[in-house]
């Protein structure tokens, strides 16, 4: 991809306000993938969760301690699940343009996304991850498998379902 997007999906904030593990690992994946593509931007997507702050807000703050410049980034905190994350950011890869995006989020989650991506007619390509376990626990990573295996065809019989409407939302904006 020539001109693409990196977004950052989000994960839990922990009760005192500080990322989740799985927020850190996925930051850190668009961490490396902003510096593999210096003139792209960052979408930033998560909402406010169980606790506040957003999720977003928390993936800028670090990327700006990390070097990429503010300018680069954008938040979508409106976004609260993988969904929404999906057509805001098919949304914002069409009103910029740009050739697709790179998807930035655990490894076992990134095939539901790009599923969805690809049925609203974004190309995509995953972003860096960690090989094995990612970094998580053996139970946490064997239970988000299972809630991959379950989640992918359910939402992604609801895009393909109101694909339409998507699609007619995305290009309104």
């Amino acid at each position: 991809m020539e001109r693409p997007i990196i977004v950052i999906f989000g994960a839990a904030v922990l009760r005192d306000g500080r990322p989740s593990p799985s927020l850190l690992r996925r930051i850190g994946y668009g961490l490396t993938a902003a510096s593999q593509h210096p003139g792209a931007q960052v979408l930033c997507s998560g909402g406010i969760g169980r606790v506040g702050p957003s999720e977003a807000s928390i993936m800028k703050a670090v990327l700006l301690e990390g070097g990429v410049a503010s300018d680069r980034i954008v938040l979508d905190e409106a976004s609260l699940d993988t969904l929404q994350s999906v057509i805001a950011a098919a949304r914002f890869v069409r009103q910029r343009r740009a050739d697709g995006a790179i998807v930035c989020s655990d490894s076992y989650h990134l095939p539901r996304i790009r599923l969805m991506l690809a049925a609203l007619g974004v190309p995509t390509a995953a972003g860096p991850t960690r090989h094995g376990l990612g970094g998580a626990r053996l139970r946490y990573w064997l239970r988000m498998h299972l809630r991959e295996a379950l989640a992918i065809p359910y939402d992604l019989g609801i895009v393909l379902a109101r694909r339409g409407e998507f699609l007619r939302a995305i290009a309104a904006d």
